[in-house]
């Protein structure tokens, strides 16, 4: 698997989602299950577009269209440096094409644990699960 002709790390990287997003910089995290920690890290370095849901499994990047250039060109003004494309299962019926342009691309392997230690978003004891 590659991301603008960059090749991501051999692993599972099939569960996706954005980690984090301001103007410089959105981040998106991969791994198999991302419940605890993911595998790699690939940030799009200032984002001009972005086009794609939260969280995201099993995308297949592919080169973007002339028509999908074509027509970033016309939003953006100018032809963006990076441009991404691929369909992925956002959770609904069909795949959702996403499309995201940036400035460059940045691809971290490395082993990434989530904190669960911190504050609860409920009061008191865990809700039962019964």
């Amino acid at each position: 698997m590659e991301i603008a002709g960059r090749p991501l790390p051999e692993g599972s990287w099939w569960d996706w989602e954005v980690i984090g997003w301001d103007a410089g910089r959105l981040r998106l995290a991969a791994g198999y299950d991302l419940t605890h920690h993911h595998g790699l890290e690939v940030d799009f370095v200032s984002p001009a577009l972005v086009s794609c849901p939260f969280a995201f499994q099993d995308p297949v990047f592919r080169p973007p269209t002339a028509e999908e250039r074509a027509r970033l060109a016309r939003s953006l003004g100018e032809d963006p440096p990076l441009v991404v494309a691929f369909e992925a299962d956002g959770g609904g019926r069909e795949p959702v094409s996403c499309l995201i342009a940036a400035e460059a691309v940045e691809i971290r392997p490395g082993l990434v644990r989530r904190d669960t230690s911190g504050p609860r978003d409920w009061p008191g004891a865990p809700p039962p699960t019964d």
